[in-house]
């Protein structure tokens, strides 16, 4: 476990949370860490609920013993996506209990996208942001691909061709684009194998009416069977790349970390 440079009760700063179904890292910018930030997997217990293990967290790791009273909490829930110019906040909950109708127990949540004119509604179970609430005074939410979203929004403005990405993370793929200041396609598919993954990519670039010879599919995350799921797309399109962190951030020192996921890379980087 990584030594960290304060232990004041008074700690200061904000200490970040990815959580989801089955794991919970902890990550806190710290100057006198090597690599300039401390990031901590939380090793989870079966058998027992997320917010238990979140609980049991607090006693455990190193890095929420601190005591910090400020969080950014990355949280892994289904996303509704709705059009800035028709979001209506008294509207929100009912609008996603009705779209994910195994959300009744949850918070709905909200994220604001403004550069893409889009505000994501998300949730999280009320134990878990019980167990939150309990030891933070400011905690700002957002959900696991909210980073991604921004950067690759900022990216995708970049050269004549359009772009499709696809983001593996947790046993999901996130495949989304943007057009004309905002999202054109944004869904999220389970990613249990290269060729589930496939359908799923090429069926999103034929909905959108892409060119296979010039337009670019960008994959990044943790790819199941990567060699098979590159092989199989290129068979029908021309322009397949694979993005990594080290390659993209010029090898910063955050992309050295083991395990550290590409969303959180890209928020600790590049901003929310």
């Amino acid at each position: 476990m990584q030594e960290i440079g304060n232990k004041h009760p008074n700690v200061t700063g904000r200490v970040t949370l990815r959580i989801t179904k089955h794991s919970l890292s902890i990550a806190v910018v710290d100057s006198k860490a090597t690599d300039k930030l401390v990031y901590e997997p939380y090793i989870m217990r079966s058998g027992i609920s997320t917010a238990a293990n979140l609980r049991e967290a607090f006693r455990e790791n190193a890095i929420l013993e601190q005591g910090y009273k400020k969080a950014q909490v990355m949280i892994d829930t289904p996303v509704l996506m709705i059009p800035l110019e028709e979001f209506q906040e008294e509207a929100m909950e009912s609008l996603y209990h009705y779209t994910f109708t195994n959300s009744e127990n949850d918070c709905v949540l909200h994220s604001v996208l403004p550069v893409i004119n889009a505000v994501a509604l998300y949730s999280i179970n009320k134990d878990l942001k019980l167990v939150l609430d309990d030891h933070f005074a400011d905690i700002r939410y957002m959900p696991i691909v909210q980073p991604m979203w921004s950067y690759l929004y900022r990216r995708s403005q970049t050269g004549a061709w359009r772009k499709l990405y696809g983001y593996f993370h947790d046993g999901r793929l996130d495949v989304f684009s943007f057009a004309q200041g905002r999202f054109k396609f944004c869904n999220s598919f389970d990613a249990g194998n290269s060729r589930d993954s496939a359908y799923f990519l090429l069926y999103a670039w034929q909905q959108m009416g892409f060119d296979v010879r010039g337009d670019e599919l960008l994959l990044m995350g943790g790819i199941p069977d990567q060699e098979d799921l590159l092989a199989n797309l290129r068979r029908y399109l021309q322009k397949v790349h694979v993005m990594t962190a080290s390659a993209e951030f010029n090898r910063a020192a955050i992309t050295k970390i083991k395990g550290i996921p590409l969303d959180m890379v890209v928020l600790f980087l590049k901003g929310r």
